[in-house]
């Protein structure tokens, strides 16, 4: 494996540290007038199946660079499979798998053999289907009508409500509040678009999961602003962004929340797998989401 393949935690890394020193969250850009209808969902596997975690920012960056619009993508052998073929000179993108070995030892001091599960990731290449020609039809990116951005959205107003969380609009800042369990919220009027308003509580939903008895998730938080609060900020806008992917909502970026780049980039410059387990939490936080919603009949719920 050459060198450049070897440390895919340090790449991927890179990528998106290069993006936020340039005050860029790669993670909101996929939402732009230059998409169609200026949303897009998480990025999709040839099968319409959701990629997850990590993949979906490494995906996201790229259809941003490259102005892609369709969300959907396909290893080479896929494109062939479906009759279609990679453009001459197109160039791939890089998704990562991550599961596990079972390698068998010996225990030196009684002899047997254990079992020892052993992690591993590797990458391999998917290209958008707007490098592909002759693909099926529904590869390729349709225009959408607009929601009207004045009313409120049934989809979004149904699956917060299916949280159960408790959320109380008034005043003029949006925040959840440990210690009484309540997520806080401008009044809905006061918001210019309804998309604004439902990425925000999108947000400040994800942090609701942090609660000892949900996720019960802490990053060793001390004081405002310190490490693992910038952390769980992190986590919250990564999976505020997952959320919005999937009710087809277009957030804007929360003013308040550029003042921790500087942590995140911190963060990330101390420890390569920091975007990776950030990217883990806020899949976490949205399958947690999700799997309050109610279940269709017929409908089977994605396995995690």
């Amino acid at each position: 494996m050459s060198e450049d393949r070897k440390d895919i935690y340090q790449r991927v890394t890179d990528s998106i540290v290069t993006e936020l020193e340039k005050g860029v969250r790669p993670w909101l850009k996929p939402w732009s007038a230059d998409h169609v209808a200026g949303r897009i969902t998480r990025p999709l596997r040839a099968n319409g199946v959701p990629y997850r975690g990590i993949n979906i920012l490494m995906l996201w960056a790229s259809a941003t660079e490259h102005s892609y619009t369709a969300p959907l993508w396909l290893t080479y052998k896929q494109a062939q499979e479906l009759g279609g073929q990679v453009r001459k000179g197109e160039k791939g993108s890089l998704v990562v798998y991550a599961n596990t070995i079972t390698k068998i030892e010996q225990d030196e001091a009684t002899g047997e053999d254990l079992e020892r599960e052993i992690p591993f990731m590797k990458g391999y290449t998917v290209f958008n289907a707007e490098q592909v020609d002759g693909l099926p039809a529904h590869f390729y990116a349709v225009q959408q009508p607009a929601i009207d951005p004045v009313e409120r959205i049934e989809k979004a107003e149904a699956f917060f409500a299916a949280t159960g969380a408790e959320i109380n609009e008034g005043g003029n800042r949006a925040c959840y509040n440990l210690a009484i369990d309540r997520v806080q919220m401008p009044p809905f009027v006061s918001f210019i678009e309804a998309e604004a308003y439902y990425a925000t509580l999108a947000h400040e939903i994800c942090h609701w999961t942090r609660h000892p008895k949900r996720l019960d998730r802490d990053f060793g938080r001390k004081r405002f602003g310190d490490e693992g609060y910038a952390m769980e900020e992190l986590v919250a806008e990564l999976g505020a962004a997952f959320v919005c992917g999937d009710l087809a909502l277009t957030p804007a970026p929360r003013e308040e929340h550029a003042a921790y780049i500087g942590s995140w980039l911190k963060a990330l410059k101390d420890d390569k797998r920091a975007i990776f387990s950030a990217a883990a939490h806020a899949q976490r936080a949205a399958d947690y989401l999700i799997g309050l919603q109610p279940i269709e009949k017929g409908e089977e719920r994605e396995a995690a």
